[in-house]
């Protein structure tokens, strides 16, 4: 997917890049950057010194040397004085001016730290908002694979309002496993009957409405491969391809199969993604859901926090992945 948040060590991640949350001198420091140049090895340091070090909120690049990335992006995050001192701006500029020297070296793929977030003392959920604002924004006019990596749970924080919510929604509607399917034939029997009388309800809602169809239109839609479908709701949403794909957090290739493909398989994360992307509400969602083979489950903690969200009309989709993320569930995209 182009953006995904995860938990890893950036001195180990084989990309085009990794950005280093520097000090303004570029020789070095505590935390991301002393773990950085301790893995990279003396060269960096030899190679920083004809830098002339960095403003905060720029960016300079370097080579990684004996890190598994190729390049090492320099950045000079704000140090938190209450806000007050154009702390947000010079953070944006560190997330921008990074990718702008991605796009400049032909870059691929970029993995961040949650820039200022450590020693710098920049509030963690300001900072992780920063970051999130940033990188959605870019993007939607650039193909770019994006990593922002956190080390651990306690490094990543989510909303206090926003967890509260979710976790309220799933402690309201979560229900065990067992409680509702004793078996696996009884959840497909389950299935098979909610499709059936859905295709009822569907064709009888068509014929009722202002605008009678053939029956051969109503049947040909019920009959429509999830590839199928997924088009015709870009088409009647007015949208493009490109925007549809983006705002799913997809890549260009796996669209691309998709839209070429109508018999493509994809992943329940994949569907719901552009579900989000196309704003369908609860209903909706199922149906493009039931194209696909799944559907959602109130025994399922993915499911309800998916629920939770297109049931409040919130269709970010990276806010979606950052409660996800919280909440030790996958990711919505690939």
């Amino acid at each position: 997917m182009p953006f995904e948040i995860v938990r890893a060590d950036l001195t180990k991640l084989c990309v085009d890049a990794i950005v280093n949350a520097a000090n303004s001198s570029l020789l070095g420091g505590g935390g991301v950057d002393g773990a950085i140049h301790s893995a990279a090895g003396p060269e960096l340091l030899t190679e920083c010194k004809t830098l002339d070090g960095c403003e905060t909120g720029h960016a300079k690049i370097t080579k990684a040397y004996s890190l598994p990335a190729k390049y090492v992006i320099h950045t000079v995050g704000p140090v938190w004085e209450g806000g007050m001192k154009n702390e947000e701006v010079l953070l944006r500029s560190c997330y921008k001016n990074s990718l702008e020297l991605a796009i400049k070296y032909g870059l691929n793929s970029v993995a961040f730290p949650l820039i200022s977030s450590g020693i710098y003392g920049y509030p963690k959920e300001k900072a992780l908002k920063v970051a999130m604002s940033v990188i959605s924004e870019y993007l939607m006019t650039h193909e770019l694979t994006i990593f922002l990596v956190v080390y651990d749970k306690k490094a990543f924080v989510l909303s206090e309002k926003l967890f509260s919510s979710v976790q309220e929604y799933i402690d309201d509607n979560y229900i065990e496993d067992k409680a509702i399917y004793s078996q696996s034939r009884d959840k497909e029997i389950r299935m098979l009957s909610e499709s059936r009388i859905y295709q009822a309800e569907e064709i009888d809602s068509m014929y009722s409405s202002k605008s009678i169809r053939s029956l051969d239109d109503v049947m040909e839609e019920l009959q429509e491969t999830f590839s199928e479908h997924l088009i015709r709701q870009i088409d009647l949403k007015g949208k493009t391809d490109v925007e549809i794909y983006k705002r799913a957090n997809v890549d260009r290739k796996l669209f691309s199969k998709i839209r070429n493909d109508k018999y493509y398989k994809p992943s329940k994360s994949t569907v719901i993604a552009f579900s989000v992307a196309l704003e369908l509400n609860l209903d909706e969602s199922k149906d493009l859901l039931q194209k696909a083979g799944f559907a959602l489950s109130r025994s399922s903690k993915f499911d309800l926090i998916i629920e939770y969200f297109i049931s409040e009309e919130n269709y970010n989709i990276y806010e979606i992945n950052e409660a996800l993320f919280a909440f030790e569930q996958t990711l919505l995209g690939v």
